[in-house]
Formats: structure tokens, C-alpha cells, sequence
């Protein structure tokens, strides 16, 4: 029976505080299910496990905790896969099974561990829509099942199984608006992210680095000369991702897309004016859904109309970048202090320090950057003052918390790593401007010294993030 391979998992997690970079949240624990699959590890959704600190996994026949380490994760895709350290823990489990993807209205079950009880939970229902769908905990989209069965808080990472018990998916989340719908990562997703982690490859979900715009209007076609052909125009190409770089011994040319190229097919799979294809010739939708089954570094074919000739590109993987990250699951905040003034990358992360409604809440500016921002050679990050630790050296600029740096000495700043090498090397006056068109100046040996003074007052060790230290190299 699958119930028996299915896992309660606890954790206990950490997390950064990005209104105060310098420390963490208190300690918070919470519970989520998972999959016992072959060599006995835990297969379960990266969110149940993120920025853990302690994992724990319980099986349903037994009330004994197993210590679990995280062996790879994939916060694109939300999976994560553990291993447990006892060796006796799978002894007698019999690991589950993958299927495939499934038809339409094809009966499933979802098996896992809701909130409110201790025994395993089984629902039934049937698949309702297989498309590409928005991500919640990474904001990729990426393939994904809707099933009209209940997946309630405590079932996220657990197995969602076919007739057969066949794992054909991972629980990952509910649709907010709608009564008993949740949605589950398909099996292609989890075939490449375990393939990843058995090859020793990067487990995170390649992106193409683009901007995109349907082409639905009869007049916009006229205008790029795409005749009786079909395909969505390239509006912008995001810096040092897969549609900008060219691979040693590669014609920019040929491995690069441009600003009104037509994007008129991936990988053989013709794009449709409004950007959808027909995936596995079963079912139409974006064309995302063909990423979530490569790798970095993997080759991709594109059919590409550029300047009234169709012409072949074909492009190197990479990974996704976007100007504002969407996440930073597990990882240190990028943060400066200089003269008490906080530098911050601006992220997603950042943005949700304004709460539930940050959309609504942050600053217009922030989120203008975070929807349509574009990476280029001269800006790879948004660098903001975020806060001020009060002291004389600063006294007066308190006013402009929350501002885009756009010059420091009449220089915008690539990224932070740019900005904390340029302050490391600075002397004499310092002078930054911010998107208001504030100014604001420091004396650099001053600053520092003030610096210092200022961090002792407000508990900071250090003038900036750890992972900043060993970007710039800095120890």
C-alpha cells in the first residue's frame, strides 16, 4: 500500500530577517508530508523544508522521529529529496513507484499528513487541467496538474498517486479562490530533478532571459513580416542569461536571441501567437513547460524569424536571473553598512517585509523594478538604502529609507559586489544620489570610523553579509 512509504516531516526553520539582514527570525517549526522512493530517501516539496535548521521524518506505521538530512533541493520546482541517517529506517518499505503524466479526468489520490491529525490522509478526485501554472514559493512558472481534490496544510510535499499507486505527482499547493482544487509538481519535473541529483548537475529550473510579446495583432505580424507564421516577439533580453551569452568558439549570432526577434518554435513544438504549444501533442499551453525538463548546460533549439529570414538558434542553458530575485530560500541576504547606512539588494524577499499585501503596501518605485525590471551590463542588481542606523554622521538623510541608489560619485553601481568594492577603495568625499534626487555625502574615513560606532550601538559583528565578504572576496 502506498500509505506505508508515506513520511510525516518536521522541521524546524530559520529564516532571514530582511528588515534587519544582519540577524534571523526566531526559530519557527511546522510539518509537511513526503514519499519514501528508491534507496530509501524522502521525496517532499522544497517549501516544507526551506531554510531548515533540524529535519525529522516519521513513517505512518511507526511513532519513532528519524534525523533526515536535505540532499539536494530545488526551490524553482519546489521539490526537495532527504536522506534519513538511520540505516534501519526503510527496512521493510517498499519505496514508491513514478507513473507519468496523466490524462484528463483521470481518478487520483492524495496521501499525506494534513494539519489537525496524526493518522495519514487519503483524498480522492480527478485531474482537471494539465498547463503551465505560477509557482507560489518560487514564482517560476513551470508545469503543473490541477486535481479537484483537497490538499490542505500538512499535505504539501506528499505523493498524489494514479489507479495504481503510482506517484504521478507532489502536493505543492491549493488555488486560494476555489474550494477542494490544488495543484501537484508533475513527473517530468521530478524525472529531471532526481536525475540531477544522481548526475551530480545543478538542480535548479533554466530560463531563457526574455521578455515576451504575444502577437495576436494582425498589425504588429504585418509590421515584422511574419506573413501566414505564428510566434510571440522577443521585447527584452535579460543580461548573462541563456538568450544573451554565446559559449566559447560560438556566433553571438547563432546562440543569442535580439530585441524583434519572433520566437517561432521550441524545440520543434510551433509557438502559437499567444504563446502556447502542444505539449506531448496532449495538451496546449505555454511554452515554459518544455524548461522544466532541461537541465544547465543543456543544448536548446530554437526556430527564430529575424529580419524577414527564419534562421536556427541554438542556445546553452543557464540558469534563471531576473533584476529582482524572486527568492532566497537558504541563503544569506546580500547587505552593506556603511556610515549606518543598510545597502540591500532589492528582492522579493525584501518586498514581503511590507506584509501579507505587498503588492499593494511597497514602495511604487520598488515594485516598478521587481515587474519590468531588465538585467544589463551596467545594473545586474537594484541596490537600495533600506535603513538608517541613527547616528551624527548620517544625522539629516533618515528621510530617504527605502530609495534606489542610482550613482555613487556619478557612477551607478553594476550591483552591491560593485558597490562594496567601490566603498572599499573609496577616500576622500563619498557622495551617492538616490532615485529622488536626494545627495548625500560622507567624508569615507569618517564614515568608517562612525561605522564602527554605529555597529557596536546596534549589536551588528560585522559591516556586511558573509556572502557579500566571499563574492568580493574580502575576509
Amino acid at each position: 500500500m502506498i500509505q506505508s512509504a508515506v513520511v510525516r516531516v518536521f522541521a524546524t526553520t530559520q529564516s532571514f530577517d530582511y528588515e534587519q539582514p544582519w540577524q534571523r527570525m526566531p526559530p519557527a517549526t511546522g510539518t509537511g508530508s513526503g514519499v519514501v522512493i528508491r534507496g530509501g530517501r524522502v521525496l517532499t516539496g522544497a517549501h516544507v523544508v526551506a531554510d531548515a535548521t533540524f529535519l525529522q521524518v516519521q513513517l505512518e506505521s511507526s511513532p519513532e522521529r528519524f534525523v533526515a538530512r536535505l540532499v539536494g533541493v530545488s526551490h524553482d520546482a519546489d521539490l526537495a529529496l532527504l536522506e534519513v541517517e538511520d540505516e534501519a529506517f526503510a527496512d521493510g518499505i517498499e519505496p514508491a513507484v513514478l507513473g507519468g503524466l496523466p490524462d484528463l479526468q483521470e481518478p487520483i489520490r492524495v496521501v499525506g499528513f494534513p494539519v489537525g491529525g496524526e493518522e495519514v490522509s487519503i483524498t480522492g478526485g480527478v485531474v482537471s487541467r494539465v498547463e503551465v501554472q505560477r509557482y507560489a514559493h518560487s514564482q517560476r512558472s513551470l508545469l503543473a496538474v490541477t486535481v479537484d481534490a483537497a490538499i490542505n496544510s500538512g499535505n504539501s510535499g506528499g505523493p498524489v498517486v494514479d489507479r495504481e499507486g503510482r506517484v504521478v505527482g507532489i502536493a505543492f499547493q491549493s488555488l486560494e479562490d476555489a474550494e477542494n482544487i490544488g495543484e501537484m509538481v508533475p513527473v517530468p519535473l521530478i524525472e529531471r530533478f532526481l536525475a540531477a541529483i544522481d548526475a551530480g548537475r545543478s538542480t535548479e529550473v533554466p530560463g531563457l532571459g526574455i521578455s515576451i510579446q504575444s502577437l495576436e495583432n494582425p498589425a504588429l505580424r504585418r509590421a515584422l513580416g511574419l506573413g501566414s507564421k505564428s510566434g510571440l516577439r522577443v521585447q527584452a533580453v535579460d543580461h548573462g542569461t541563456s538568450c544573451s551569452i554565446a559559449g566559447p568558439g560560438d556566433d553571438a549570432a547563432q546562440t543569442c536571441l535580439m530585441v524583434d526577434d519572433v520566437l517561432l518554435a521550441v524545440e520543434g513544438h510551433p509557438i502559437a501567437n499567444n504563446g502556447t504549444i502542444r505539449y506531448r501533442d496532449r495538451f496546449r499551453t505555454t511554452f515554459d513547460a518544455v524548461l522544466g525538463e532541461r537541465s544547465i548546460g543543456d543544448r536548446l533549439q530554437l526556430d527564430v524569424w529575424r529580419r524577414n529570414e527564419q534562421i536556427s538558434v541554438e542556445i546553452e542553458l543557464r540558469p534563471y536571473r531576473t533584476l529582482v530575485p524572486s527568492y532566497g530560500f537558504d541563503l544569506e541576504p546580500l547587505w552593506l553598512s556603511f556610515g549606518g547606512v543598510i545597502f540591500q539588494e532589492l528582492s522579493r524577499d525584501y518586498l514581503r517585509t511590507w506584509g501579507d499585501r505587498w503588492w499593494d503596501r511597497a514602495p511604487n518605485e520598488l515594485l516598478h523594478h521587481e515587474e519590468a525590471g531588465i538585467r544589463t551590463p551596467e545594473r545586474q542588481g537594484v541596490v537600495i538604502l533600506s535603513q538608517f542606523l541613527a547616528g551624527a554622521v548620517n544625522v539629516g538623510y533618515a528621510d530617504f529609507e527605502d530609495e534606489v541608489l542610482v550613482a555613487i560619485d556619478g557612477r551607478m553601481p553594476v550591483d552591491l559586489v560593485d558597490l562594496a568594492r567601490s566603498l572599499d577603495a573609496a577616500s576622500g568625499a563619498v557622495e551617492f544620489k538616490t532615485s529622488s534626487g536626494a545627495r548625500i555625502v560622507f567624508d569615507a574615513d569618517e564614515a568608517r570610523r562612525a561605522d564602527e560606532e554605529i555597529r557596536d550601538r546596534y549589536g551588528l559583528t560585522k559591516d556586511r553579509s558573509g556572502r557579500l565578504a566571499e563574492l568580493i572576496g574580502v575576509s
